[in-house]
């Protein structure tokens, strides 16, 4: 096949939630933008897998301060969009976070001093008021979280939560896959492109710099800047962009297992309950469509953490899924488990903290965003305006490593230093080392 040449002003490598946003943005700069992903349709990777919640607790100040600013902009989505979908909007289901209180997370004393500071509101819930709320809930202590083969699963550890924190902003996304079409949509009515169904097999440089990329087809595509946000084949794209050397901070794919159980008979969860964060059972919880709860893993001591090849890796449930059911089965004594789970298993592309990459690379025109694991959907537009700054920022000739970007976070009228996610930080042991972030 002989090649075909085009010109842009930044090629974005992967259209799922993150990618759809940067071009979004740097199409509002006024690049001329090209998304190229190798599955069929925007969102259609991780993205579409993503449990899409949105809460705005975090383990860091930084964390904090980006996930409230991006809760701003899923409460306005249709403002911020600015334009309309074939396919309709994707729905924000503000329901709230309830985070019990463990010894896990310092009882919340920080998250409680960041929310204080940064003016988010919250709501002190003891043992009795969550009973209230969800009485579905047994609020008896069953910590450590546990393998269901382990001495003492299933038993209580003695004693009661000693409460939780409830975060009235937020929720989560009816529909992530759609969420990134409304971006696809918003960024072509500026002036972006999609093309889907190819993949990015050459990164080329000339005189040290990015030139341009090759598809998979032979088709020749120059741009002066790429941006990779390939999710769980991030890694391998640095590689092939030659990005790796300077880089103190990795991402790897990492395999995961989320699963769909029936609410308990006579209580409505799809419209009575909340998102929740239990690090006593190691899990995490939200409403389903068709009164169901999803459950995934939090990622405790105990659970495998299993990297995998992305392109090869196991897509069917296993222990991991039916131990998450069966870990809240503790905490909602009448939780039906059914004997064929439902649910979705899919990779997270976790960096070496579980905190982000949204940095330039060594290659100069070459950028990333990657590294956003399981939690950052929630930050996608904010991700994605910080990233449109970041490469207009240094595409005006700025070193970004020796002179960091400055980021306003407008909603909220706080500035962060975007070297906070450089790739050559040391570890953050601030972080939770977890999809928690």
């Amino acid at each position: 096949m002989s090649s075909t040449h085009h010109q842009y002003d930044a090629l974005i490598i992967g259209a799922g939630i993150i990618g759809a946003a940067t071009a979004f943005e740097l199409a509002k700069l006024g690049y001329r933008t090209l998304s190229v992903d190798r599955n069929p349709a925007a969102g259609y990777g991780p993205t579409s897998n993503s449990c899409a919640i949105i809460r705005v607790h975090y383990s860091t100040f930084d964390g904090i301060a980006l996930a409230w600013e991006g809760y701003h902009y899923w409460h306005e989505w249709a403002k911020y969009l600015e334009a309309d979908d074939e396919r309709g909007l994707a729905k924000f289901i503000e329901c709230g976070c309830l985070v019990m209180q463990t010894e896990l997370n310092g009882h919340l004393a920080k998250h409680i001093r960041l929310s204080r500071e940064l003016g988010i509101p919250f709501e002190a819930w003891d043992a009795a008021t969550i009973r209230d709320k969800l009485p579905i809930y047994d609020t008896r202590r069953y910590g450590p979280p546990r393998l269901m083969g382990d001495e003492g699963f299933g038993a209580p550890s003695g004693g009661e939560l000693a409460g939780g924190v409830f975060w009235p902003t937020a929720g989560y996304i009816s529909d992530p896959q759609l969420s990134t079409h409304n971006l696809q949509r918003a960024a072509e009515a500026k002036g972006s492109e999609f093309r889907f169904g190819r993949e990015v097999v050459e990164i080329r440089t000339q005189a040290g710099r990015i030139r341009g990329v090759k598809l998979d087809d032979g088709t020749e595509i120059a741009s002066p800047v790429v941006v990779n946000v390939a999710g769980p084949h991030s890694a391998v794209v640095n590689g092939m962009a030659g990005a790796l050397d300077d880089m103190t901070i990795g991402t790897k794919p990492l395999r995961q297992e989320v699963v769909h159980v029936p609410a308990p008979a006579g209580f409505d969860f799809e419209s009575l309950g909340t998102v929740v964060s239990d690090s006593d059972i190691g899990c995490y919880i939200r409403p389903e469509t068709g009164n169901h709860i999803l459950i995934g893993s939090e990622d405790p001591e105990c659970d495998p953490r299993e990297f995998v090849d992305p392109d090869d890796y196991v897509r069917d449930f296993t222990e991991q899924g039916t131990t998450q059911a069966h870990r809240y089965g503790q905490r909602v004594p009448t939780l039906g488990i059914p004997s064929r789970l439902r649910g979705a298993v899919d990779l997270y592309d976790a960096s070496d903290d579980w905190i982000p990459i949204y940095d330039q690379s060594r290659v100069p025109g070459f950028y990333m965003a990657i590294g956003t694991s399981g939690n950052q959907f929630k930050n996608a537009p904010v991700a994605g305006k910080m990233m449109a700054a970041l490469i207009d920022y240094c595409e005006q000739g700025n070193d970004h490593d020796a002179h960091p970007l400055t980021f306003r976070l407008e909603h909220i009228g706080r500035e962060v230093n975007v070297g906070f996610y450089s790739r050559k930080r040391r570890i953050n042991r601030e972080s939770s080392f977890s999809v928690l972030g």
